[in-house]
């Protein structure tokens, strides 16, 4: 972003300070008035008690701007500075800090505009005006996440964390439902010391505890769930899937490309013997001096070459699909809902199916003699099998906890578990597929539900606020089950994608204000920002607090003048 002009002192203290812009538009629009009304210039300076050289500076400096005389007397009233202050302010928040819009801009936006007869439109007031910005939205996300911690229904919290290394190592726990971040800073290290005196900060203003947090295997990330949190760790599908492809997918996909290089030589050399004996015929080849060459390829050899290679080709090609369904069928089977029948799944069997799937895996890479570094890398994905076992039984045993309280009929419980959530879990299922790969999970979630919430079903007989507390509490027992941390992910996709146009994110300020644009700015379609969907209450305006607490753009020191 470059170097930041600090404000400078006066270099007269006792000199009379500028007027203020506000105060300068409503002065000079009542001396337009008074002039109208037949008033002199002494006058109209007397009563509104201005020198009158200010006021024939004011009107000269009116009269000679090189823009419109509507919109100057509208830009120089109290309303159109105002207007031009908003507009200020949003560009410098939608084009810098969302965009990658640098201080040039802004100028060159001002110039061809021409607002810089109104507005200053050097880097260093730009600068300015961006750093007041930026101070304006960190103290408005610390002020305003306090406030809504604060005022937040107790709540259980599922959390997703990861590190990330773009511009400097920093820790990112996020809540993977309302993706809103609950941390994002800068560290020197990631052993579970840190990340516990990091956390415990952020975590000592929500109201509520970590019951989970999935993850990758990172040994710190794994002593601080398991000896602070004392919460449950959910592996990260993508680990297991990951670790296999390059495990298996790799090496074979290297295989078969030279199997196909293979055959591509095999043809080569049938076609050069079937040359050679169409131009030699029945005629013997006469030996000239020397050593006598080598036995040329027989027609049957050159023949049997081919086919050999194709059968190797075919081999292989035929292995890499099976390798590929194997790991597509583990994140299948990795539901706590049956895709197909809409019933819960118990973990016992999920792992075993699972299991089933690596075996098969491990069974064409020892067929295909891949090297000990690939078995040791399907080992490393089998001992997450367990933990994939335990968080289903977690998942389980949760849910079946909090129905209890809430003093369910035994039909309207059975209903709950047995239909509600069940088909609550298959909607977020559905919204991670494409629109014709989610129909017919959408369909059978509407199964699920239709019979107990028609009229005549077992939750009709409720009363509208207690079927919508139903239908609110199956939504977030449904959510318990997390088996990826992409958000995180993608959040580091993000950071990444910005280091680069900033040259570094090496600037506390910068990181702060990208993680207020991504709790209390960016909406999903249905216009709730993240820290909205996580508090559960609706923050107040952020451009509303960045207008109260960040001043007017200057006025340019020289604006343009007509020629």
């Amino acid at each position: 972003m470059g170097t930041v002009i600090q404000d400078m002192p006066p270099i007269n203290p006792g000199r009379q300070p500028r007027w203020d812009r506000f105060e300068r538009a409503d002065r000079f629009e009542q001396y337009r008035e008074l002039r109208t009304q037949g008033s002199s210039e002494r006058q109209a300076a007397k009563e509104l008690k201005v020198p009158r050289t200010t006021l024939q500076a004011w009107r000269a400096g009116h009269d000679t701007l090189d823009i419109g005389p509507h919109v100057a007397k509208f830009l120089q009233s109290g309303p159109g500075l105002a207007f031009l202050h908003r507009l200020v302010i949003a560009f410098h928040r939608v084009c810098v800090e969302i965009g990658a819009c640098g201080i040039r801009l802004v100028g060159l936006f001002l110039n061809l505009t021409g607002l810089n007869c109104f507005v200053a439109a050097s880097s260093g007031a730009q600068q300015q005006v961006n750093r007041r910005v930026e101070e304006a939205m960190v103290d408005y996300r610390e002020t305003e996440t306090a406030r809504l911690a604060q005022e937040m229904p107790r709540k259980d919290i599922t959390v997703t964390q990861d590190e990330t290394c773009t511009g400097g190592l920093c820790l990112v726990t996020m809540d993977p439902e309302s993706h809103c971040i609950i941390l994002e800073q800068l560290a020197q290290t990631r052993d579970q010391h840190v990340w516990h005196d990091l956390m415990a900060p952020a975590l000592a203003q929500l109201h509520g505890r970590v019951i989970q947090s999935t993850s990758e295997e990172a040994p710190g990330l794994l002593a601080y769930v398991e000896h602070y949190l004392e919460a449950h760790h959910s592996p990260d599908l993508f680990q297991v899937q990951h670790e296999l492809v390059k495990a298996v997918s790799g090496p074979i996909a290297t295989k078969e490309r030279a199997a196909h290089k293979a055959v591509t030589e095999a043809q080569e050399q049938l076609a050069q013997v079937q040359t050679h004996l169409q131009s030699t015929g029945d005629e013997p080849e006469k030996r000239g001096p020397g050593r006598p060459p080598k036995e040329p390829v027989s027609l049957e050899q050159a023949e049997q070459a081919l086919e050999t290679a194709w059968r190797e080709h075919e081999r292989f090609a035929g292995q890499r699909p099976q390798v590929q369904a194997n790991i597509r069928s583990i994140g299948h089977n990795y539901h706590f809902v049956d895709l197909e029948r809409g019933v819960r799944r118990n973990g016992q069997l999920i792992a075993s199916d699972i299991q089933g799937h690596i075996e098969q895996i491990r069974t064409i890479a020892q067929h295909e003699g891949l090297s000990q570094n690939c078995l040791e890398r399907i080992e490393k994905a089998e001992r997450v099998v367990p933990k994939m076992q335990a968080t289903t039984d977690f998942v389980s045993s949760y849910v079946n906890q909090p129905v209890d309280p809430l003093g369910l009929t035994p039909p309207v419980s059975f209903a709950m578990h047995a239909q509600l959530i069940p088909s609550y879990d298959l909607d977020r299922v559905a919204q991670t597929r494409t629109v014709e790969g989610g129909e017919p999970i959408r369909e059978l979630a509407e199964r699920l539900r239709a019979p107990w919430c028609e009229r005549g079903g077992i939750l009709s007989d409720l009363s509208p606020e207690t079927r919508d507390q139903l239908h609110g509490e199956a939504k977030r027992l449904a959510a318990v089950f997390q088996r990826s941390s992409s958000n995180v992910e993608g959040r580091n996709g993000y950071l990444s994608l910005r280091n680069h146009p900033l040259r570094g994110l090496d600037l506390p300020r910068k990181r702060e204000c990208f993680t207020a644009i991504h709790n209390f700015f960016l909406t999903r379609p249905d216009g709730t920002t993240a820290a909205e969907r996580f508090f559960g209450q609706k923050p107040r305006s952020m451009l509303a607090a960045i207008l109260d607490s960040v001043q007017l753009a200057p006025a340019p020191l020289r604006p343009p003048r007509k020629a």
